[in-house]
C-alpha cells in the first residue's frame, strides 16, 4: 500500500509558478506509476500528468501540455508538478495518485487528499 499527502497549494496570482510536492509513505515506491489529476468544482477529475515508474514515459494532455510538468525523486518518495503561467481557470483542487504498474495505467489506486490551488486575477 501507498499513502499519498499533497502539498504546496494556496493561493497565487494570474501568471505565476507554482510546484505542487506528493509525498508518498509506504514500501517500493519505485514500482508505482504516478499522476496528478485536479478537480475544479462542479466538474469531473481530469487527468494532467502521469509518469512511468523511472520516469522514462510521460503523459500530458493537450489542456497543459508545455505549461505543465510533472517530475518524481524515488530516492525521496517524492513526485512534483510545476505549473507555469497559471490562470483562473486552473483553479481547483489537485490530486496525486498511484498504482502499482510496469506500464501506464488506465485507472489509478491510491489517492491524496488533495490539496486546493486557487488562482485570482
Amino acid at each position: 500500500q501507498l499513502q499519498l499527502r499533497e502539498s504546496g497549494g494556496g493561493l497565487v496570482r494570474v501568471g505565476d509558478s507554482r510546484t505542487l510536492s506528493c509525498a508518498a509513505s509506504g514500501r517500493f515506491y519505485y514500482r508505482y506509476a504516478m499522476a496528478w489529476f485536479r478537480q475544479a468544482a462542479g466538474e469531473a477529475r481530469t487527468l494532467l500528468a502521469a509518469m512511468s515508474l523511472r520516469g522514462g514515459n510521460q503523459i500530458y494532455p493537450d489542456s497543459v501540455k508545455g505549461r505543465f510538468t510533472m517530475s518524481r525523486d524515488n530516492a525521496r518518495n517524492m513526485a512534483y508538478l510545476k505549473m507555469n503561467n497559471l490562470t483562473p481557470e486552473d483553479t481547483a483542487v489537485y490530486y496525486c495518485a498511484a498504482r502499482e504498474s510496469e506500464d501506464m495505467p488506465t485507472s489509478y489506486d491510491y489517492w491524496g487528499q488533495g490539496t486546493q490551488v486557487t488562482v485570482s486575477s
